[in-house]
């Protein structure tokens, strides 16, 4: 099993930039694929950005193409989102998501181990 834990979210102006992190623990070597995901108010999760184990591959969704940036630190076992340009639509809550494997995949179901997820506020 592989426990995920997000922080960093937080309520902020349009044009502001949040850096989210994901810490995983427990069976870590399963966390191979890693992956954010988003659930706006009244809408369903859906992908945003995916990197591979090396860090080589990432996969954005076009909406976050240029302003959001996926990297991880291996030796920390921690995913980042760096968010910069944030817009209102960017509203939703966020979710850490991991797989084993090496393709980067987009859809929900496809990955095993969910965070809890942290609240992503921008104001207009």
């Amino acid at each position: 099993q592989v426990q995920l834990v997000e922080s960093g979210g937080g309520l902020v102006q349009a044009g502001a930039s949040l850096r989210l992190s994901c810490t995983a623990s427990g069976r870590t070597s399963s966390a191979e694929v890693m992956g954010w995901f988003r659930q706006p108010p009244g809408k369903e999760r859906e992908f945003v950005a995916a990197i591979s184990w090396s860090g080589v591959s990432t996969y954005y969704t076009d909406s976050v193409k240029g302003r959001f940036t996926i990297s991880r630190d291996n030796a920390k076992n921690t995913v980042y989102l760096q968010m910069n340009s944030l817009k209102p639509e960017d509203t939703a809550v966020y979710y850490c998501a991991a797989r084993s494997g090496r393709l980067l995949y987009t859809r929900v179901n496809l990955y095993s181990y969910w965070g809890q997820g942290t609240q992503v506020t921008v104001s207009s």
